[in-house]
């Protein structure tokens, strides 16, 4: 519930924020919360990936794609992400978020996001998304259309396709049968 209450809030003070492109990173100030922390005193490992969702909304918002998407009614939707820890953060600790579209291949919008504190990179995760409408996945020739076209150097590095592709569970047309329990 307390990250429902801080996207609702994010989504009203983010509009008041500098603009920035959507193919610009964006640097979110955050402070480390009780209802972060695990009983070891530090942000707990599963939080870190709901809070950096708070770092795509303020990109999104940001730059105005966020409205573009709701009058569309499109929906964006995690489709798998990766996470590594480098050090903790502790309660009070005060820290940004900072966000940037890496690239996109013909299924998806990759995101690298990285929890900052005093120029040190605590975490870093990579994100791949998708935007659904009531038909279905969003094209890429519709996404661009709409949001404008990457800059020419923006090149989806390659080991993020093998990660997408040593990654992947069937499609949702597909069976993923369980099998570890008879």
């Amino acid at each position: 519930m307390h990250l429902l209450l801080r996207t609702l809030w994010l989504l009203f003070a983010s509009r008041r924020r500098a603009k920035v492109s959507i193919w610009d990173s964006a640097s979110l100030p955050q402070r480390v919360q009780l209802t972060d922390i695990d009983i070891a005193m530090h942000v707990n490992n599963g939080m870190y990936l709901s809070l950096m969702d708070l770092g795509r909304f303020d990109l999104m918002i940001r730059s105005g794609i966020w409205k573009l998407m709701r009058r569309k009614g499109w929906t964006p939707v995690v489709n798998a992400e990766t996470i590594t820890f480098r050090k903790s953060l502790q309660l009070g600790q005060r820290y940004t978020i900072e966000t940037r579209i890496l690239g996109f291949d013909e299924r998806a919008i990759y995101f690298e996001q990285r929890m900052v504190h005093g120029g040190e990179i605590y975490a870093r995760a990579y994100i791949a998304t998708r935007l659904l409408s009531s038909a279905g996945p969003v094209s890429n020739a519709e996404i661009f259309e709409a949001m404008g076209y990457p800059p020419a150097d923006m090149v989806l590095p390659e080991w993020v396709h093998e990660w997408r592709v040593n990654t992947a569970l069937p499609s949702t047309r597909r069976p993923a049968t369980h099998d570890w329990v008879r």
